[in-house]
């Protein structure tokens, strides 16, 4: 192996490194950003879920007599 061959055989290790270096922050900056967004999910539904008892025990509006608000036509 020559001078040349050894001074390209480290800027390939060199630029491998550096690669690998690049993936592995963009990897955790991914992780970073699904668990942020994975918290902000985590927060929609738990303020979902605290929302739920006063729908639920919220009284529904009178349905006027008839079949007036139980038939649903879905003929299209």
């Amino acid at each position: 192996m020559g001078f040349q061959e050894s001074i390209m055989d480290v800027s390939a290790i060199a630029a491998a490194a550096s690669a690998n270096a690049a993936a592995r922050v963009q990897a955790e900056a991914s992780v970073r950003v699904l668990k942020m967004a994975m918290d902000m999910q985590a927060e929609s539904a738990l303020r979902l879920v605290e929302v739920l008892p006063s729908v639920i025990a919220m009284p529904s509006a009178p349905v006027a007599s008839g079949s007036t608000g139980r038939i649903v036509d879905t003929w299209v």
